[in-house]
């Protein structure tokens, strides 16, 4: 009744006196305004600077066209749920303007769409076009909220040009969300691209959300203010995301760049009586939101470089400050600038901290704190050299091109002190593993963010100027199934990687130590085997270029508090040379996962993927390790002895006691007959890694369809799930109808 009750509230306040139908439309039409230029724009009377607690700086104003530049001019208006006078562009209301960063906040409306007896929503849109205002594509994120959403952003008036997009998210109950975490599961954000005028947002209803009706009343869907927004859990299960939005209007910050013209600075200056910066010791900058410029004071000045007089653009009193020069010494203003000096009888840097010192004979306390000084100095500048050339070695200057150049890549370049700061410098307490290549290590970033760091061992110099590249293109790898890749630290001789961490431990731990030794089902082997087996046919078929992983293992498969399973250490033969690799391996004693072929080629391919991963599902299937003692007698080879009891037919006597089951043994047969194609001594008649993830994909989906008897109804299941696997998970929707639009994730 609480839903309902609110949301005939929604209805009442945003359908107006005529009420809500089924489909709800408010339409803001921006017209630009035509208004009389003003070639002098040093103030002139009766121009209100103030509406409210809103300062009006010029080239805004309200009033008389004099009051302002064109296209600048605001109203100030009575806002109708009684909180006083606001500005308005059009009728948007503002709520402040910021001069320096040519940015003005206004609220934006929500849209929704609610699904109770009928179908309703409220669509929005802003426009404009033709005026001195874009939709800053740094500071704002489209924002989508709810279960089984899709929301499109769109431009549909730029013919050239068209610009359209979208957010999907998905939730199948109110369990699987997560407060602040917006990344596809009850929450979608998505970047817009630069020089956008214009702002549509619409829902498609083709989405089948009628399993989630019961949590989840109403979708939203809004382009706003990133940093004014964390993601509740209630904003899916309620209607609190739109009440906590200036309610009753149900609005949300949204940022605005705004300029001057469509001319570059150089154009600009060539007229001086349009020109806008005007005011003594300011200059031009381009705007970074498309064509025109802004106006922004001198360094050591501040105020408005839009108008003359007292308003313009200031010196800026330094001495008034009494932290400009150290205490004893004399600070002089001077115009853009200042000095500081010593007393009489004294010398020394008083500036940024420095100190004044007597000129007579030092102190030896002195002399050795000069000399410390000068030591930490020397010390602090050589370690300095040091990274920079560390960081010059491993790519640095490359991957840090490749960020600039992608605004859209979610990847940092971390330094060495955020690293120690996040792992207690590396203290033994934070280690959560040893590998073949490193150890890696858990770490709590500034941001409260927990991740799992990789302290590598060695690196093939020969890939070092290749690796920043390399790590662009793992940092894309984008799979629900694969650890992701968060950003790297290139300031130390070996780089070390930055993963999201994984909450719940290793494959290996979950099948063989005994402190991790829980109840395994079939269901559950299936799985962590299909969903592992996904993620390394993405890493080889979707991945661009695809990706060898080369340690195919139990403990380099993490899985999450519900046991999903997330691949890791992928790429790890693209970073080490080939005989190093091999060595580490055998070293490690995960020799029992190496291809045979690669001890007679040196050469890893897909196939030596394949091979490790069927040795992974005979640790599933039979619960022993890839080498492992029965009783006093030598170490025995999983993979030799499961090769064998195949060819002898005595498989049962192999399999794990938890999952023996005549009820399941068709379908562990054909596991089993599975890896045995994967452990094939020749890589060539293997099955691809694609036809391996299908294959288990298919056995999952049988095997949680119990009731299913003959046949027929067996082969039709099989054709249902081989359709299921190539076609996106929602279930509801085709990707293929909508080929045409980039619809990002958010992820």
């Amino acid at each position: 009744m609480e839903s309902r009750r609110r949301e005939s509230t929604i209805r009442r306040t945003i359908g107006g006196e005529k009420g809500m139908t089924n489909i709800g439309e408010l339409v803001l039409m921006c017209q630009p305004l035509v208004m009389l230029f003003t070639t002098a724009a040093e103030e002139l009377p009766a121009c209100q600077r103030v509406c409210g607690d809103v300062e009006i700086p010029y080239p805004f104003g309200i009033g008389p066209p004099h009051c302002s530049r064109e296209g600048f001019n605001l109203t100030c208006n009575k806002t109708e749920d009684g909180r006083g006078y606001k500005p308005f562009v059009f009728n948007v209301e503002v709520i402040n303007i910021s001069l320096p960063l040519g940015q003005a906040r206004i609220y934006n409306a929500i849209s929704w769409q609610c699904n109770y007896k009928n179908l309703s929503y409220f669509d929005w849109h802003l426009n404009f076009i033709n005026t001195p205002y874009r939709l800053s594509n740094t500071r704002n994120k489209f924002t989508a909220i709810g279960c089984q959403t899709l929301a499109y952003i769109g431009d549909p008036t730029n013919v050239n040009n068209r610009y359209q997009s979208g957010c999907v998210s998905m939730c199948q109950n109110n369990k699987s969300l997560t407060d602040g975490s917006c990344s596809g599961m009850g929450c979608c954000q998505t970047s817009i691209p630069a020089g956008l005028s214009y702002y549509n947002v619409s829902f498609d209803d083709n989405f089948d959300n009628s399993g989630v009706q019961s949590f989840n009343p109403c979708s939203f869907a809004v382009l706003l203010e990133e940093d004014q927004f964390e993601f509740q859990s209630t904003y899916v299960t309620t209607l609190d995301f739109y009440y906590k939005n200036r309610w009753p209007e149900g609005k949300a910050p949204v940022v605005l760049d705004w300029r001057i013209g469509d001319e570059t600075c150089e154009e600009a200056q060539r007229n001086k009586k349009a020109y806008a910066c005007i005011s003594n010791h300011s200059h031009c900058v381009a705007s970074p939101n498309g064509p025109g410029y802004l106006c922004n004071c001198s360094s050591g000045y501040r105020g408005n470089p839009y108008v003359l007089g007292a308003d313009g653009c200031q010196d800026i009193n330094e001495c008034d400050d009494p932290r400009t020069c150290s205490e004893s010494a004399t600070c002089t203003n001077t115009p853009g600038n200042f000095s500081c000096s010593c007393p009489p009888g004294t010398h020394g840097n008083p500036q940024n901290g420095g100190t004044c010192y007597p000129n007579n004979k030092l102190s030896l306390t002195v002399k050795l704190v000069i000399v410390n000084q000068l030591f930490w100095f020397l010390a602090r500048r050589m370690l300095m050299r040091v990274k920079k050339r560390y960081f010059q070695q491993n790519g640095g200057w490359q991957l840090l091109h490749e960020i600039r150049s992608n605004q859209g890549l979610a990847f940092k370049i971390f330094t060495k002190e955020e690293l120690e700061q996040a792992t207690n410098k590396f203290d033994k307490s934070s280690v959560l593993g040893h590998g073949g290549y490193g150890t890696v290590y858990k770490g709590i970033l500034t941001d409260n963010r927990t991740v799992a760091i990789k302290k590598s061992k060695m690196i093939d110099e020969r890939l070092k100027k290749e690796f920043g590249k390399e790590m662009i293109i793992l940092s894309q790898i984008n799979h629900k199934n694969v650890v992701k890749l968060l950003g790297c630290c290139l300031e130390v001789e070996v780089p070390m990687l930055v993963y999201e961490f994984v909450s719940n431990g290793t494959l290996f731990q979950l099948i063989h130590e005994k402190s991790h030794r829980v109840p395994i089902s079939l269901d559950l082997h299936l799985k962590v085997a299909s969903e592992s087996a996904g993620a390394l046919a993405y890493l080889h078929s979707s991945a661009s270029p695809p990706i060898i992983h080369g340690d195919v293992k139990p403990s380099n498969i993490l899985l999450d508090d519900n046991y999903t399973a997330k691949v890791s250490d992928f790429g790890a033969s693209m970073l080490v040379p080939m005989d190093e690799t091999q060595c580490a391996t055998l070293v490690q004693g995960t020799c029992g996962y190496l291809d045979p072929e690669v001890l007679q080629t040196y050469h890893l391919t897909d196939k030596s993927d394949v091979y490790s991963f069927g040795v992974v599902l005979l640790e599933l299937l039979t619960g022993k390790k890839a080498l492992y003692f029965e009783g006093s007698e030598d170490e025995k080879s999983l993979a030799s002895t499961f090769i064998s009891a195949m060819k002898e037919n005595q498989l049962l006597q192999l399999l794990d006691s938890q999952i023996k089951n005549e009820e399941d043994m068709d379908v562990i047969q054909e596991v089993a007959e599975l890896a045995n194609q994967c452990l094939n001594f020749r890589g060539q008649e293997r099955p691809s890694m694609d036809e391996v993830a299908e294959k288990l994909d298919r056995l999952r989906k049988f095997k949680l369809h119990p009731w299913v008897q003959h046949p027929e109804e067996i082969e039709r299941l099989l054709e249902e799930s081989l359709n299921y696997h190539e076609t996106d998970t929602t279930r509801h929707y085709s990707l293929e109808k909508k080929a045409a639009l980039d619809i990002e994730s958010g992820r």
